[in-house]
């Protein structure tokens, strides 16, 4: 009976080969879960640049009903120009704060009149390479 007590109780440990084969197997998993969460996140932050764009640009709009015209730079959304003939026409602020950065810790750009829309400013992101002019910019529709 003793022996096959011993037997059973050394038969019981794992081998040295098995505990590193299942942290290879770890490692490998953590790897590939790591990668799909960096190319998710990246999404977010385009998703969230846009979101941004695309709402500061209605709030230019509603400026423009107000005034007549559009405003000379993104803090006209949150205090009154000055040097403007009809300012009590400003019914702001029309953001509830100030413009927030983008996701990648810049401002958002902003110039009217816009070269990619006639009729209102352009209004974007530099995004995630943090240049300005490449095909990875932010715009607003």
């Amino acid at each position: 009976m003793c022996r096959r007590r011993i037997r059973r109780s050394s038969r019981a440990a794992f081998t040295l080969m098995e505990v590193l084969l299942v942290l290879v197997i770890l490692v490998v998993l953590g790897s590939l879960a790591v990668g799909m969460f960096t190319g998710a996140q990246k999404k977010a932050n385009v998703n969230a640049a846009q979101a941004q764009v695309d709402s500061i640009s209605q709030q230019c709009l509603l400026y423009n009903q107000d005034m007549n015209s559009f405003p000379p730079d993104l803090s006209a959304l949150r205090t009154a120009p000055g040097g403007v003939a009809n300012v009590n026409n400003w019914s702001g602020p029309y953001l509830d704060r100030d413009v927030p950065l983008d996701p990648w810790g810049n401002q958002y750009q902003y110039q009217f009149p816009g070269s990619r829309h006639a009729d209102k400013p352009d209004i974007w992101s530099w995004g995630p390479d943090l240049q300005n002019g490449t095909d990875d910019d932010i715009y607003n529709r």
